[in-house]
């Protein structure tokens, strides 16, 4: 009988109530796409359109902190708000990161609307046309 293997951390998203399980080194957007989920970006990963962003609602403990490329560009692109701007000293630098550059190392519980399941659609292999 084979060992079941170690669970891998789960972010739960909500409202949707997804979980996911995230692979070492994964992060949040990659487990995403890799268990079917559409998840909101227009940069695909690049952290430059800020649209991936989450609310972290539990679990902020677990999460690595941010690289330079997350924490420039949050404060390039959301200057002034605390709960979005990086370099301002009043924001909890937990409450508000990007999916596409979020890992962890447990259980976390974010935010983020319009993630959904994609549908897929068995297609029938008649043959050569």
């Amino acid at each position: 009988m084979a060992e079941p293997r170690p669970r891998g951390p789960v972010v739960r998203v909500d409202p949707l109530g997804a979980e996911l399980e995230l692979g070492p080194g994964e992060t949040i957007i990659e487990a995403a796409w890799r268990l079917g989920y559409h998840w909101p970006t227009t940069c695909h990963g690049q952290a430059t359109c800020l649209v991936c962003q989450v609310e972290v609602l539990g679990g902020a403990e677990h999460l690595v902190p941010p690289d330079d490329e997350e924490t420039d560009a949050l404060a390039a692109r959301l200057p002034g708000d605390p709960r979005r701007d990086a370099t301002d000293p009043r924001r909890d630098p937990t409450d508000s990161r990007l999916a596409c550059r979020t890992r962890v190392t447990g259980d976390v519980v974010v935010r983020k609307k319009g993630v959904r399941r994609v549908q897929t659609v068995p297609i029938q292999d008649d043959g050569p046309l």
